[in-house]
């Protein structure tokens, strides 16, 4: 009789626990973390689900507007959580009028409220429909998304750029320990004020800031965030000539596993907190870092470096073993890696230059 007892009574408190509306999501019992980075051409635009909870960053061009309000039809996505325009150009506000169109929103994002362009104002114009008006956000601020938590790095209180590229709204999200940091487009000057006011921003993913513009990604904004996935949104055959051999060198050299919109269309990442998986659109075996560490005239690229006179290894500059360096055996050298290793030296294990 006592056996019994204890059984109903255990099974009693495991009906209770089921069914309080406040319980810790564990690792566990974690529903779905997904990113899609959409093929819009041009632009960005990337759709964010944990648990069911939506957030929608940019929408590309207004030429991609049918195809925003068509992927959230199909996917039965009538409501997001969050619309978040990182900043005003055309190629990333664009679309979210499609958006607004079909899905209600919860809050909307934008690093202005004005700017005048017909894509900004139609923007404005379908939250107006909804009742609700863009919100600024403040570097530091934080909400939640399911059981992500989505944290602003960007744009930075007082620093904050007159251009638009270096106004963008930047986000990182961590799920479990996996994290990711969606930039924008972000140039040299917003990365420098985030490392400047940010202590980590190390994320599994990296949402490559100006796709791939020659002006994003430095060196060592790419050293501290230190990612093992890189995601370029760009279009074929731009203009701009994005992604940017630099770019694309930079994170050969750190073993970046890199994806493309332009050369494999749509993008999938699921995450199951741990570890991170990614499907594409088409041509998923195919060569998206086609880099080399050569200059387009064909010769070497030549880099700046630290030697270690003692341990006869190289460093990039801002390796934090330079950091700890003693002084007598550290030496700036200006060439290329070929002539680096030629001279008996061999990449530091942490930086890979």
């Amino acid at each position: 009789m006592k056996k019994y007892f204890l059984t109903i009574l255990c099974l009693f408190w495991l009906i209770i626990f089921s069914f309080n509306p406040t319980r810790t999501l564990t690792a566990s019992n974690k529903g779905v973390f997904e990113i899609d980075f959409l093929d819009i051409g041009q632009g960005d635009s990337i759709l964010v689900n944990c648990d069911g909870h939506y957030m929608l960053i940019d929408g590309g061009s207004s030429k991609a507007s049918n195809l925003i309000f068509t992927v959230l039809k199909n996917k039965g996505i009538s409501y997001l959580d969050y619309i978040v325009a990182t900043h005003a150009d055309e190629d990333h506000v664009g679309g979210l009028a499609g958006a607004l169109n079909y899905a209600k929103v919860g809050t909307a994002y934008c690093s202005v409220t004005e700017h005048n362009t017909k894509a900004f104002n139609s923007f404005k114009k379908y939250l107006t429909k909804q009742g609700k008006s863009i919100s600024i956000p403040s570097a530091g601020d934080s909400f939640a998304l399911g059981s992500a938590k989505v944290t602003v790095l960007a744009p930075v209180g007082v620093s904050k750029s007159d251009d638009n590229n270096n106004n963008s709204i930047v986000l990182r999200i961590i799920y479990g320990e996996t994290s990711f940091l969606l930039t924008g487009d972000a140039e040299y000057e917003e990365e420098r004020q985030i490392m400047d006011s940010c202590t980590n921003i190390k994320s599994t993913v990296l949402k490559v800031g100006h796709h791939g513009s020659k002006n994003s990604t430095s060196i060592k904004f790419l050293y501290k965030v230190s990612p093992e996935y890189a995601v370029i949104s760009v279009s074929a055959d731009n203009s701009y000539g994005h992604p940017a051999n630099e770019v694309l060198t930079q994170l050969n050299r750190r073993n970046v596993q890199v994806y493309r919109t332009d050369l494999q269309g749509d993008i999938h990442l699921f995450s199951d907190g741990k570890t991170v998986t990614f499907s594409t659109e088409k041509k998923s075996g195919t060569s998206t870092n086609v880099s080399d560490v050569r200059s387009e005239a064909g010769t070497p690229r030549k880099m700046d470096y630290i030697l270690n006179t003692n341990t006869k290894k190289f460093h990039f500059p801002e390796c934090k073993s330079v950091e700890n360096m003693k002084e007598k055996n550290k030496k700036a050298f200006h060439g290329s890696r070929d002539e680096v290793i030629s001279l008996g030296y061999s990449p530091c294990g942490n930086c890979r230059p």
